[in-house]
């Protein structure tokens, strides 16, 4: 019975914490124009899938949005309305992109750095696969929010995780509201017990999966957007993680934004100072189609 109430209190602050992914969401609304191609695997695990979705009217060329959710690295959905809704409509259907929406397995299943290298598995096959779709592969931007913000930021710290899954290079990253981004110093402060299961006991672990500790020179561009409203340290880490950055010789940006964790990303698309700022980003990215 102690177990049980331990689980259901652990749950209960989950739900609080993270309520656009704790709680069960809506399926995406369709998009007038927009063709989706469900369910493309990227490895054998029913949760090794990714959502594709193509414009009206692909461009050969078309740059490439590989969006992977958050969920506390334990649930999540690759479907869920907060994650694809608002940026299908903006970057798809409206800007012509391709957008990838990731799913990957989750702890205890697997350990954080076997859901980093799903993720670049999931690049892999989406370069492979880009052409196909009209898409072109030296054009692709990574953008993860909460978990999946930690995900592609230790992947853009640590490029070789992803050469090892047969993935190329990227052009940059967006990651939206990661507290998680000095791993080893949040889990060795007071931090909210759901990270214990997350990422364990063991220092060298947390550094290992830790986007500062493993941030290595040639690491690509990245935004690092935070919410404002947050109290364990968000805003705080991304400043700290772009200077190390900046340190190495890379680029970081830092855009706080005075708007809850769930906001960060259901709001991500709407018309406004928030959208136009990370639209600046990737397309000082993206340039002109590459002639490969």
């Amino acid at each position: 019975m102690t177990r049980l109430l331990q689980i259901c209190a652990a749950w209960l602050c989950l739900m609080a914490f993270f309520p656009a992914t704790a709680q069960p969401s809506g399926s995406p609304v369709p998009t007038p124009g927009v063709r989706l191609l469900a369910d493309q695997p990227y490895g054998p695990d029913r949760r090794q899938r990714m959502d594709v979705y193509l414009p009206p009217k692909v461009q050969q060329g078309a740059p490439v949005l590989v969006m992977v959710h958050g969920g506390a690295w334990m649930f999540g959905d690759k479907a869920a309305a907060s994650v694809v809704n608002r940026k299908v409509e903006h970057w798809v259907r409206e800007h012509g992109f391709i957008l990838v929406s990731v799913s990957y397995r989750f702890v205890p299943q697997v350990d954080v750095m076997q859901q980093a290298q799903d993720v670049a598995r999931a690049v892999a096959t989406a370069q492979a696969s880009a052409p196909s779709w009209g898409g072109d592969a030296n054009r692709f931007v990574l953008m993860g929010h909460s978990a999946g913000a930690h995900l592609v930021a230790l992947l853009s710290a640590s490029p070789s995780i992803a050469r090892q899954q047969g993935a190329r290079p990227w052009l940059g990253a967006v990651a939206l509201d990661s507290a998680a981004l000095d791993t080893a110093e949040l889990m060795q402060r007071r931090h909210m017990p759901f990270y214990d299961r997350v990422f364990g006991s063991d220092p060298a672990f947390w550094r290992s999966v830790s986007p500062t500790d493993a941030l290595a020179p040639g690491a690509p561009p990245m935004l690092l957007v935070c919410s404002t409203q947050r109290r364990d340290g968000s805003c705080t880490q991304a400043r700290q993680f772009a200077a190390r950055i900046a340190a190495t010789g890379g680029r970081a940006e830092v855009v706080p934004e005075d708007l809850s964790h769930a906001q960060i990303n259901d709001e991500l698309g709407l018309p406004g100072a928030y959208t136009s700022a990370v639209d600046a980003f990737i397309r000082s990215l993206i340039g002109t189609p590459s002639r490969s």
